[in-house]
Formats: structure tokens, C-alpha cells, sequence
């Protein structure tokens, strides 16, 4: 091998070796936490247990996300999980403080309904919210972050009362009309008001 393919074979290490690294490492979901923000985890603990959710309180993670566009915050209540949009950081504190109770109020809501089903912005996460210190929260946010456009893919309709339901992706589980669940079936799921895939 003469010289000129051995530097030719140390410049292809070169670029391989970042790929590689970067492939093996784990995608950075969580955006690490900075001296100016206050620990999210202990406030969102504090709040829950100001409102009287301990064991919420006990169980609550707060992550930042960077893969969030256009979304401020996400709840998953399975996991007692709020991710934030890590681009709330430029819109100073009292955003992030005002996202992260918007989303403990999703979590809340859940808790305090059981079993029950709710409305995602339902009276039950209204009252939440209040309960949170956020009196008339909306239920979408109005910061100037991109917006994206998306296709409506998939369209579902109540066999009962015919409402449909567009969605860009497809339920990925049994989802009834929660219209006729709450008037004929005391709100809890109904098969006979399984919606149907109409496009």
C-alpha cells in the first residue's frame, strides 16, 4: 500500500468515525438544564402538592424535548410525563412556568377523572388549570413559533350521530364518540358508538 492510499484511507476514518459516533450515540431528546431555569421537576412537584396530588406529585417527570416544533408542551399521564419545547427558554420564564402548569393541568385532570373518559380541554382540565393558578387558560398557545401544515389522512364518523372526526394520523386503538358515550352510556366507552374509518 504506498502513501497516497494510506492518507486516502485516514481521511475516510476521519469522516466515518463522527457518523458512526453519532449513530451510536442516543438522540438528544433532552435538552440539558441551565443555571438560569429553575429545577422544573421540584416546582412541578410543588404545585401537585399544593393542590393536594402527592402521589402525582411523587411521580411527575419534567423533560426537556427538542424534537417539539411547534408544540410548547406535551402531558402523558400513562407516564406522569411533561415534556417542554426547549424554544420556550427564549421567551423568558414566565412562559415556561405558564406551559408547565398548562400541562400538569392535563395530568391532573386525568387523575382526579379515573377511569372516567374526559375532553382533552374539557371542563375537567379548565378546572385543573384554575386549581393551578391559570384562571381563562386557553386551550392552544399563541407564540410565534413555525407553524407546520398537515394533510387530513384518515376521517372517522360516529355510527350514531354521524359527527366526523379528521385526523393526519389513524387511532391506534378502539375510540368511540365521547358525545354518545356521556348521553347513552354514562361516559364510559360504548362499542356501539365505535367510530368508524371513512376515508
Amino acid at each position: 500500500m504506498n502513501a497516497r492510499q494510506l492518507d486516502f484511507i485516514s481521511a475516510l476514518e476521519g469522516l466515518v468515525a463522527p457518523l458512526w459516533q453519532r449513530a451510536a450515540a442516543p438522540v438528544a431528546a433532552v435538552a440539558p438544564k441551565t443555571d438560569a431555569l429553575p429545577d422544573l421537576e421540584e416546582m412541578a412537584r410543588g404545585l401537585l402538592r399544593g393542590i393536594g396530588c402527592t402521589t402525582l406529585a411523587n411521580a411527575v417527570q419534567v423533560r426537556w424535548h427538542a424534537r417539539l416544533r411547534t408544540t410548547a408542551g406535551q402531558a402523558f399521564y400513562a407516564k406522569s410525563l411533561v415534556r417542554l419545547n426547549p424554544k420556550l427558554m427564549q421567551f423568558g420564564m414566565e412562559e415556561v412556568d405558564k406551559t408547565l402548569r398548562h400541562e400538569l393541568a392535563h395530568l391532573v385532570a386525568r387523575s382526579r377523572a379515573g377511569k372516567r373518559r374526559i375532553e382533552p380541554h374539557g371542563a375537567e382540565w379548565r378546572k385543573a388549570c384554575r386549581d393551578l393558578g391559570l384562571a381563562n387558560e386557553k386551550r392552544c398557545h399563541d407564540l410565534p413559533l413555525a407553524r407546520t401544515s398537515q394533510r387530513i389522512r384518515h376521517r372517522y364518523e360516529c355510527p350514531n350521530c354521524k359527527h366526523s372526526y379528521d385526523r393526519v394520523r389513524p387511532f391506534r386503538r378502539a375510540v368511540a364518540c365521547l358525545v354518545c358515550c356521556r348521553a347513552m352510556a354514562r361516559g364510559k366507552y360504548d362499542e356501539r358508538f365505535r367510530l368508524v374509518k371513512v376515508k
